[in-house]
């Protein structure tokens, strides 16, 4: 069947989509690097912890940001261009209308008459991301999220998919959510998680990870979801610096993290080779994720408490993990810096069960950061770490007579 001959097809300008959303900006904002986002899309960037531009990727010295009413005139002229030369009498593709809170009752009364339709959803998922107004009234509604883990109980993929997205960024009570999903203890729900992660495009991925994360809520839900076959498997494919994007290696490994405060969880993922994967990432010169270092480097610093953890960490190809670690060292963060100088204190002054942590350190000019370190703005508790680190090592006479000379300057001034 051929299409409408009087069908309208639409160019929307460029730089009129919001490089989050990828749709036409209703309230254009600007962040401090310069980039112009969607005011509902980069909130809920920044509402989920991020400290960075998701286009530039740069540090937010501010996460203020403010209108661009130059663009917002350009937008509201191209529109209503749209409106009258639109014979269709419909919005362009890309900016669909938001329906009314009348419009989203209805659409609740027919998902609770069983009338599971994907068009539904992608309405209320159109509400959703709208504005936090919008959130907050379908969060108040006690039928809503029950609802939504019906729905994911279906694993029929696009159905998931959908409400998989609305849940993202609903989230709600989390101690409610995960024990809707994992209460009956039959699977399904995370089964269907599961499928999304495998299925799904990349956006898909992310929201079902984050789901994931939201609701790892106790000891007991952390463990369930981390026996659940093919969950880690999936999560660890997940941070391979090779194969997945920077947005999708930072969700994974917060999840990572999240669940690896069980012991059980954390000798799991010792057992999987997750410390290569973290090594690769830490190895990636190119790579310029703050947050998917800082991330790599606490989850390290998380299995480094396990003794299985510490020696595959200076096992791996002959040290080269523990060089990634010397690498981080007052390059990335300060919260990167004293994650790894943590990790460094565990192998080579803690518990010093491999000597090839201290060759690595010293191969790799990690004295010299240290001392650095000890002058940085790190805290009390990581400059006393360098410090100890220093007097281990002993690297050097130079060394050890750089420190002493700083001990001599600073103990007056700066007491540990």
């Amino acid at each position: 069947m051929g299409r409408d001959e009087t069908e309208t097809y639409i160019t929307v300008p460029s730089f009129f989509k919001c490089p989050i959303s990828l749709d036409v900006m209703r309230s254009p904002v600007s962040l401090c690097t310069g980039v112009t986002y969607d005011r509902a899309s980069i909130q809920r960037w920044l509402d989920g912890g991020n400290n960075t531009c998701p286009a530039t990727m740069q540090l937010l010295k501010t996460k203020d940001f403010v209108p661009n009413l130059t663009l917002q005139r350009l937008i509201n002229i191209w529109s209503d261009s749209i409106g009258r030369y639109n014979t269709a009498g419909s919005p362009p593709p890309s900016d669909r209308e938001v329906p009314t809170i009348e419009e989203v009752n209805v659409l609740l009364k027919r998902l609770m008459s069983q009338e599971k339709d994907d068009e539904i959803l992608k309405r209320i998922v159109r509400f959703v991301k709208d504005s936090d107004s919008n959130r907050e009234f379908l969060s108040k509604k006690k039928e809503f999220v029950p609802m939504l883990v019906d729905i994911i109980r279906t694993k029929k993929i696009e159905l998931v998919l959908m409400a998989i997205r609305i849940l993202d960024t609903v989230k709600g009570d989390r101690e409610r959510l995960s024990n809707l999903m994992l209460a009956n203890d039959d699977g399904d729900c995370l089964t269907a998680i599961l499928l999304a992660i495998q299925r799904g495009n990349l956006e898909s991925k992310i929201e079902s990870v984050r789901v994931l994360d939201w609701i790892s809520f106790d000891a007991k839900s952390k463990l369930l979801i981390a026996e659940r076959d093919g969950i880690l498997t999936e999560m660890i494919k997940s941070i391979s610096i090779t194969e997945s994007d920077p947005s999708l290696i930072e969700a994974s490994l917060s999840f990572l993290i999240t669940i690896s405060k069980s012991k059980r969880v954390r000798s799991k993922l010792i057992a999987a080779k997750t410390i290569t994967k973290i090594k690769d990432i830490l190895m990636t010169e190119t790579l310029t994720n703050v947050a998917v270092t800082e991330k790599s480097l606490k989850l390290l610093e998380t299995l480094s408490s396990k003794r299985e953890g510490r020696l595959e960490i200076c096992g791996e190809d002959n040290g080269r993990c523990v060089e990634g670690v010397v690498k981080k060292l007052l390059k990335v963060s300060t919260t990167a810096t004293e994650h790894a100088v943590t990790i460094l204190w565990c192998l080579c002054y803690v518990f010093r069960e491999d000597k090839t942590a201290e060759e690595t350190v010293e191969r790799s000019n990690g004295v010299t950061k240290l001392l650095v370190v000890i002058q940085s703005n790190c805290s009390a508790m990581v400059r006393q770490m360098a410090k100890d680190l220093i007097k281990v090592l002993k690297i050097n006479s130079s060394a050890s007579s750089a420190l002493s000379a700083y001990e001599t300057k600073t103990t007056h001034i700066m007491p540990f």
